[in-house]
């Protein structure tokens, strides 16, 4: 068990048996982050508060959408007079991403000067590459894990691919139909039937490819010049459903006039402008219309 700052400390499973020493250390809470649970080991004794994240030591857990949950549990510790104990099996990779997570958030540090504070304290950590992406994107969003950000909603869904081989898809994962509520969002429809299909808060931004360059295993002839983008990336919408479920990738079809709009692939798929982009729900744009609310403005 290893002090990083007053009031937190880092460890391993094995620092659970040490009464006297988390006694010593004052320690008030334990953020357990490991596959194995740790209740046996806990004191019977006192009034330590107890919190475990189940998670494997692999690139892709998910760790991001603990991290504001595990900071208010450490602050409470530090802020109520007590010290917070973060361990995992070894006090490497799961226990650092926390402490580096906490570190980041309370001192608004970015992920590298967070780690490399960790690091100098305790030089055996290594957060795994997958970790790693996650506190980057923490860092992206100010510290905070926020739902609307595009590169949030995509890990997520990126996530559910790597996570769900059988590719039952939580029903929260799907955007609400627009075609159920109303809203003053710019909306999009199918050109045939003009059934709205997607609102611009579904869309998921990405940067532009390298046009022609990135299709070079493909014939060269068809490709020429800077490619643009001729499809709408956008996040799973319920209408979608039954299309997805158990499906690694397939069409995607009007829901009221089967016109195929589009396709959909949890592997990923390529944009037109060569970049690719996954997983991968796209609708064409030459399939669809934009539709932007009128502003009515008092001229009396």
């Amino acid at each position: 068990m290893l002090l990083v700052e007053p009031g937190l400390y880092i460890g391993t499973a094995a620092d659970l048996n040490n009464v006297q020493g988390l006694a010593e250390a004052a320690v008030s809470h334990v953020l357990s982050v490991d596959s194995e649970d740790p209740s046996p080991a806990l004191p019977s004794e006192g009034r330590v508060q107890h919190k475990w994240i189940n998670v494997l030591d692999e690139p892709t857990s998910d760790l991001l959408t603990h991290m504001d949950d595990s900071f208010l549990f450490i602050q409470e510790a530090v802020e109520g007079g007590g010290a917070a104990l973060v361990h995992c099996q070894a006090g490497r990779s799961r226990s650092a991403t926390m402490v580096t997570a906490y570190l980041m958030r309370r001192h608004e540090l970015s992920f590298s000067e967070a780690y490399g504070c960790l690091q100098r304290s305790k030089p055996d950590v290594q957060v795994n590459s997958g970790f790693q992406d996650q506190l980057q994107l923490y860092e992206s969003m100010g510290w905070r894990v926020d739902p609307s950000n595009t590169e949030f909603r995509r890990y997520r869904l990126r996530l559910l691919a790597q996570q769900h081989s059988d590719l039952q898809v939580p029903s929260e994962v799907f955007a609400v139909d627009p075609a159920d509520s109303a809203s003053t969002e710019v909306s999009y429809r199918c050109r045939k039937c003009r059934r709205t299909l997607f609102r611009s808060s579904s869309l998921l931004s990405h940067d532009v490819g390298g046009g022609a360059s990135s299709f070079h295993h493909k014939k060269p002839s068809n490709f020429t010049g800077n490619a643009s983008c001729t499809s709408y990336f956008i996040e799973p919408v319920q209408w979608m459903e039954s299309a997805l479920i158990g499906q690694l990738d397939g069409p995607l079809h009007c829901p009221r006039c089967s016109c195929k709009l589009g396709s959909f692939c949890w592997a990923g798929g390529q944009c037109s402008c060569g970049r690719w982009v996954s997983p991968s729900f796209q609708l064409h744009h030459n399939r669809l219309d934009q539709i932007r609310p009128i502003s009515f403005q008092n001229t009396h």
